[in-house]
């Protein structure tokens, strides 16, 4: 988790991103817990962690997160993709 912790760290500092899309897939389930548990062990550096199976129009954080950084279709929008984890940055 280095590598993420490294990455999510520089993009903050940078402060272009808005928000960061992380695709770990399915698989084993491995990455995708390691990924969450992170996100969990950093609660309170970001707005808001947004798994994908979570990720549609009636959760107010996808919405929020969605108006506040502009983005443009996505195709894992109302999708419910477990394989995909979003961090919305401050």
């Amino acid at each position: 988790m280095s590598v993420l912790e490294t990455e999510v760290s520089g993009l903050i500092f940078q402060g272009d991103a808005k928000a960061i899309k992380i695709i770990h897939g399915h698989g084993t389930g491995a990455l995708k817990n390691a990924v969450r548990e992170w996100c969990k062990d950093q609660q309170g550096r970001f707005k808001a962690i947004i798994f994908g199976e979570n990720y549609d129009m009636f959760d107010k954080e996808s919405m929020d997160m969605r108006s506040d950084c502009e983005l443009p279709d996505d195709k894992d929008f109302c999708r419910r993709n477990s394989a995909i984890t979003y961090i919305w940055l401050r």
